[in-house]
């Protein structure tokens, strides 16, 4: 009777790589009212009252202000639509998206 050999089984294991994150930014401009700003930032983003009253102050006062972050197409999607909002008003309102380092 001939041995028998076995081979020892070897799984692969697939390591899934994290979605790289996006930071949606808010740009300050000098028209767009700040109540209008606070409004999409509650609108869009789920903030509160409190939170978005900071962000919008922040943005205004530094010139940008990181508003959230999140996977690349929602990132972006978040960003178009506050700012289509503001366009939609007539408001020259920014909202972009960069890459987290």
């Amino acid at each position: 009777m001939a041995d028998a050999v076995t081979k020892p089984k070897t799984k692969t294991k697939l390591k899934t790589e994290r979605p790289k994150l996006h930071k949606v930014i808010l740009v300050n401009d000098d028209f767009t009212p700040r109540k209008f700003v606070v409004m999409v930032l509650k609108a869009e983003f789920r903030m509160s009252e409190d939170q978005a009253y900071k962000v919008m102050v922040t943005a205004h006062q530094k010139g940008v202000c990181v508003v959230a972050v999140y996977t690349k197409d929602i990132a972006e999607t978040k960003a178009t639509w506050a700012t289509d909002a503001g366009r939609a008003q007539g408001y020259p309102l920014l909202f972009t998206t960069e890459p987290e380092e």
